[in-house]
């Protein structure tokens, strides 16, 4: 298991020059971030941005994310000009030595949250999540949700959601079908595995089409191309907010046919009705059972990448939410101690 970490670049408050300090740190998750969504990552920006990383002691194995331009997602006739984008940028990534792609197929946004600093009872703030509120909105008349309606103004989000509103979810199966088909290939040539992402909420949402949620879902991904250059980025928290998902169970699973190339781990307290708060990484802050989880990924071998996943913010800390130092490093060392326990008490392999 190789610890990484998230960071946003230059711009992150969070320097590279403190994530080396956490114990048993391999290295960082990260993205270049102001090239547009569809335009090809030129290779220059790519080992910069590498070099940027290494002369901290650390390691780039792992992007994310290259997002996936929503034409594609959509079937639009522009897709394919947008897919030999995609697919030169997967080249360049692979001569950087590039081994992972995180991305994900989730239409319009990538995750959804109704509050980013809910105070909990020791007064941290964090992330939450409230389908009573979700079912509240509105959608002819504006979308205002913590990360939703920052990345489109109101009138391009309003012809986007009436775009979507044609597009069920057998139809964006098929569409993540044509772009699996086209750069699954090309990952294969460049040495590189992509990873898809699962929808964060694990359900549809005003709308939208959710087709990555489940372990069902799973399965009929895998099964689109049949290659260890199509696997997954397992997201406890994502799938966890699902109550119908076992997270230790889908590791077993998919981590045992080798398909599980990035891992986040984080606890989620999730009620009957599919709300959720984040929490602290600990087992006994949330619902899920993260001793359990990484014992699991410790018995199916797993040998890929994984991150301590969103973090409260702790201590007084301010900036990007979820995504503060102090709660993600403590929740990398308490990962890090549990994978060290898991390996030198367990039976010896075979």
């Amino acid at each position: 298991m190789k610890m990484s970490f998230r960071w946003f670049g230059d711009s992150d408050p969070v320097s590279l020059a403190y994530i080396r300090q956490i114990p048993g740190m391999h290295g960082i998750v990260s993205a270049i971030y102001d090239v547009p969504v569809g335009e090809v990552w030129p290779t220059d920006r790519i080992l910069d941005l590498k070099a940027k990383v290494e002369s901290h002691g650390l390691a780039l194995d792992v992007i994310e994310s290259v997002p996936v331009h929503e034409d594609i997602k959509l079937g639009k006739p522009s897709r394919d000009k947008l897919i030999a984008n995609y697919q030169q940028t997967i080249r360049n990534l692979g001569k950087a030595d590039i081994k992972v792609i995180c991305y994900n197929f989730m239409p319009v946004f990538d995750w959804t949250r109704t509050s980013l600093a809910k105070v909990l009872p020791d007064g941290s703030t964090t992330l939450t999540f409230s389908t009573r509120e979700i079912e509240a909105v509105d959608v002819s008349k504006g979308i205002s949700l913590p990360g939703w309606d920052s990345s489109y103004k109101p009138e391009e989000l309003k012809a986007l959601l009436d775009e979507y509103s044609k597009i069920d979810a057998e139809k964006l199966w098929q569409h993540l079908g044509y772009f699996l088909q086209a750069i699954v290939p090309v990952a294969e040539e460049s040495g590189i595995r992509m990873a898809i992402h699962p929808d964060d909420p694990p359900r549809p949402i005003f709308g939208l089409p959710r087709i990555v949620k489940n372990r069902d879902d799973l399965e009929r991904l895998l099964r689109i191309v049949d290659s260890p250059a199509n696997g997954l980025t397992l997201c406890s928290g994502s799938l966890g907010a699902g109550p119908e998902n076992n997270v230790e169970a889908l590791v077993r699973e998919f981590g045992g046919q080798g398909r599980i190339h990035f891992a986040h781990l984080r606890n989620v307290k999730v009620n009957a009705a599919g709300d959720f708060e984040e929490t602290a990484h600990k087992s006994d802050c949330g619902s899920l059972d993260m001793a359990a989880i990484v014992k699991a990924y410790h018995d199916v071998g797993f040998e890929g990448y994984v991150r301590p996943d969103h973090g409260r913010m702790i201590w007084g800390e301010k900036g990007r939410p979820g995504y503060g130092l102090y709660d993600r490093a403590l929740g990398a060392v308490y990962l890090n101690g549990l994978w060290e326990a898991v390996s030198k008490f367990a039976p010896a392999r075979g």
